[in-house]
């Protein structure tokens, strides 16, 4: 079985939550509407947050540059 990993976001609909699959993964795999498919979860930690996101701790070499 050859998977696929696609990143999507829950939303609420009524009491549940619900996830989306794309497009391109629904058609890569030739999954229609009604039929039943097997999902794995696995919630990803975000860090970080707007600009700042990927960027590492600040170091004391970046100090030093900052005031030359």
């Amino acid at each position: 079985m050859n998977n696929i990993t696609s990143l999507v976001k829950t939303r609420r609909v009524g009491g549940s939550l619900v996830v989306t699959l794309p497009k391109e993964v629904t058609e890569s795999k030739g999954i229609k509407e009604g039929e039943i498919v097997e999902i794995t979860v696995k919630k990803l930690r975000v860090d970080g947050f707007g600009a700042l996101r990927g960027i590492g701790p600040f170091t004391v070499d970046d100090e030093l540059k900052a005031n030359e």
